[in-house]
Order: C-alpha cells, then structure tokens, then sequence
C-alpha cells in the first residue's frame, strides 16, 4: 500500500473517530485452529481449487467439511474424491435437496475451530488470508468478525502469489459504529467468501435464518456486529469472488432481471427489521432502524428518478419501486426526493431523458457512486 493509499484510507474514514487504525501486530504462537464450510450444489468442478486454497493456508490449523446438497450433476464424486485425499477435509452428501441454508447452519453447527468461515464452493481464500484475519481477533479479543478487500475473478484462478503480501494495517470497529454504518449506506460492505468469524461469536449470534434465503449473510454479518466489534484487514486481498453465469446472486436476483433490483431491497429491508427490531439489548436499535428505513427509501426513490434520466422507466418497476419506499419510511422525511419524481413523472419518461433540467442531479449522482465505491475500496465501508 502506497503512502497515497495510506492516505485516501485514514480520509475515508475521517467520520469514524472511534475507528482505530493499527499496525499489524505479531502472529499467535499458537497456530489457531479455524474451520472452513463449504457448501455446494453443482459446483464440483470448483471443489479442488477451493479446498487448495485452504489447505495451502500458512500459519493455521485448517479443517474442511464439504456438504453437497444433493447436486444433480455429480458433484458429490467430487465432494468424496476430496476427503478422500486429505484427512483435514470431511465430506456429507445429501440424499435429497435441502436448500442452501439449510446446509449452512448444517454444517456451522459442526464446527469446533477457534474461527470459521463459510466459503462457497466457487470461490478462493488468498494466500495468507486466514493467518492475517486470525492474527487481528488475536490480538483484540473484542473483535468477533473480520473482513478485508475481496477480489472479483472469471475463469481460471489467480496467479498463486496475488494476495500473499502482509497487511498495511488493521481497522477496528466499535460494532455499533459500523452497524450505524450499515444503515447510513444500506448496503453490505462484504462479498463473503473474505469474512472470518470468531466462533464463540457466531454461537451467539445464531444459525442463518430461513426467512432470508437471499441476504442471510448481511443478517449475520450485522448480528455479529451487534455483539462484538468489527476487524478491517488493509492492503492485503482476502478472498476471490468468482463471477460466472450460475452465479447465485445472478440467478437470484437476475443481472439482466429489472425486478431483481426490487427483491434486492426488500430482502435487505428484512435484514434490518430482523436485526433492530425487538432487540432491546442493542442500544438505540429503533433510531438505527428508523435510519435504516429512510435510507432505503431513499435509494429506491432515487433508483426510481434515474429510470426517468436513462430512459427506462417504462421498463422498470418505478411504480413498485416508490411503494416500496412510501411502505418503509413516511414520506415526510424524504419529501424532496417525492417531488423529484413527481415532477419527472409530469414531463414525461421520454423528455426526462434529456431534460437540461435533470442533467446536473444525474452527475451528482454518478459523483456519489463514485464516491461510495472509493470508500469501499480504502476503508471496508
């Protein structure tokens, strides 16, 4: 990491004064032990790049329990083949499907490392991730999730050495800090194959819950906030996300699937409800729910105004969009969005598109998105 990404990082997070930016301390004496999930369904032909990208992890005691879950096109041989192979990986095959979180909080609630990751069956630990997250919670008992940058790749994987290098530095998060976080951006600041939990912390957090078979790590991830603090690992990658067509995100949410952009918010809108309200051991859960909501609502309105500037809103759910957020938030205190779009609406989806009066708001927002994705990529957030 650069001086001037030194830099633009302890910039992004300028607004965060109880974040603490660290040195990297010294690595445990102890090798930690930490267990890695994986679940799978017609992945097979992925298994022996991830499970290399564990068991090749340097300065940890690594397990892998691998649980397909009935895959009809034979990755269970795959599956067998690898535990076969080495002793540190154990395999369970589905007799019959049993969805993806069933299989999960199956295989979570083996595990009995001090640490433990769920790594889908497509995606890649990096060289040396597991050593540097481990080393972080060990040296800040109060951290019980950490997480670093995450790596998008297609086709073959990664040059063996590409996130190899140390960490730049730690952050650490009071949880309720970056909670409120998560509810000033509504959105998820990790891809999940990077995120390394305490397992003291996950038993308390609790299973994946079945009513978000979508968004159940942005749940979990945010539950673990509500009990323990958070761990940012800098300058260093942690994981590869693999994008490919059968992608679940893609054939759940639908990339080419206007609609999908709705069942996106809902779900993350269920995620904030699921872990706000009623919990009246987090302080200040109704006014970070209330945050919450009108961010959302902000986001869906404003995705509805942008249908206008790019000439899709005949296409796009924009009518379903602003009941959405009208169900989520009073109006009132998003008022001025509300009459952004109802003026849009009054020219008109094909003379919104080139309005001179919309031009300067479309910039403002690409800034902002510009803005949002140079905070994710120096501070995690």
């Amino acid at each position: 990491m650069t001086a001037l990404d030194i830099a633009a990082r302890r910039m992004a997070l300028l607004q965060y004064a109880k974040a603490r930016i660290q040195r990297p301390g010294p690595l445990p004496r102890r090798p930690p032990r930490v267990s890695v999930v994986v679940p799978c369904y017609n992945y097979g032909h992925y298994i022996p790049a991830c499970v290399a990208s564990v068991l090749t992890q340097p300065g940890v005691d690594a397990d892998i329990l691998i649980i397909d879950d009935a895959s009809p096109d034979g990755s269970a041989a795959a599956v067998t083949s690898a535990a076969e192979r080495d002793a540190r990986v154990r395999a369970i095959c589905h007799p019959t499907n049993r969805g993806h979180i069933a299989t999960y909080n199956e295989g979570l609630a083996q595990v009995d490392g001090d640490y433990v990751v769920l790594l889908s069956a497509d995606d890649l630990l990096a060289p040396g991730s597991l050593q540097r997250a481990t080393a972080l919670m060990a040296a800040n008992p109060a951290v019980g999730l950490v997480y670093g940058p995450a790596a998008d790749f297609s086709g073959t994987a990664p040059a063996p050495d590409g996130g190899s290098r140390g960490a730049a530095s730690w952050t650490i998060w009071p949880g309720r800090d970056w909670l409120e976080d998560r509810c000033r951006t509504g959105r998820n600041a990790l891809r999940s194959p990077e995120a390394v939990m305490r397992t003291s912390v996950l038993r308390v957090a609790g299973d994946y819950n079945p009513a978000l078979p979508h968004a159940g790590d942005f749940e979990m991830w945010m539950r673990a906030a509500s009990i323990a603090d958070v761990g940012y690992v800098a300058g260093a990658t942690q994981a590869y996300y693999r994008v490919h067509e059968a992608n679940m995100h893609n054939v759940v949410f639908g990339r080419d699937d206007p609609k999908g952009t709705l069942v996106d918010l809902e779900q993350r809108y269920e995620c904030f409800v699921s872990v706000f309200q009623d919990n009246a051991s987090l302080p200040q859960a109704e006014a970070l729910l209330r945050r919450a909501r009108r961010t959302l609502a902000r986001e869906a309105l404003t995705l509805a105004i942008r249908c206008y500037e790019w000439g899709t809103a005949d296409d796009w759910p924009v009518a379903e969009l602003a009941s959405f957020a009208e169900q989520v938030c009073p109006p009132a205190e998003v008022r001025s969005l509300w009459r952004a779009l109802a003026l849009r609406r009054r020219v008109g989806a094909a003379r919104s598109r080139r309005h001179p009066l919309f031009l300067p708001g479309e910039q403002v927002y690409k800034a902002a998105d510009r803005l949002n994705e140079w905070r994710w990529r120096y501070a995690g957030l």
